[in-house]
């Protein structure tokens, strides 16, 4: 064991240093470099996740635009409709009080006679 301690010891202090420096240089470079290829790596996924991103903003974009305008033309049917069974009323108003009146006069005046008259008529009795 002498012979060995004699051997490191003849080994200058300087070299042990450069030697453990450069063991632990090269180490850290290993080791960089496989930090380097996890950092690309996550790059990557983060830009392919940006990537969707902005896809599904764009898609929910046009899928807000478009229920809007479903639920404006959904409006406007229903003011379109509301509207057609006002003027189909007012018109219809007409057309039934005439034949309420001309049922008064066929029948004397008596609803009830008068729905029955007309009903005996319908069926041929």
């Amino acid at each position: 064991m002498s012979a060995a301690l004699a051997v490191i010891k003849a080994i200058p202090l300087w070299l042990v240093l450069a030697l453990a420096a450069a063991g632990i240089i090269w180490w850290q470079h290993g080791q960089i470099g496989k930090t380097r290829a996890d950092a690309a790596k996550l790059a990557r996924q983060a830009g392919q996740c940006k990537l969707a991103r902005d896809n599904l903003e764009a898609l929910a974009g046009e899928q807000g635009k478009a229920l809007g305008d479903l639920q404006l033309a959904a409006q406007q049917r229903q003011a379109a409709a509301e509207k057609t069974v006002a003027d189909a009323r007012a018109s219809a108003q007409l057309d039934y009080q005439s034949a309420n009146r001309l049922q008064q006069e066929r029948t004397g005046g008596e609803q009830c006679a008068a729905a029955t008259s007309i009903i005996d008529k319908e069926l041929g009795l």
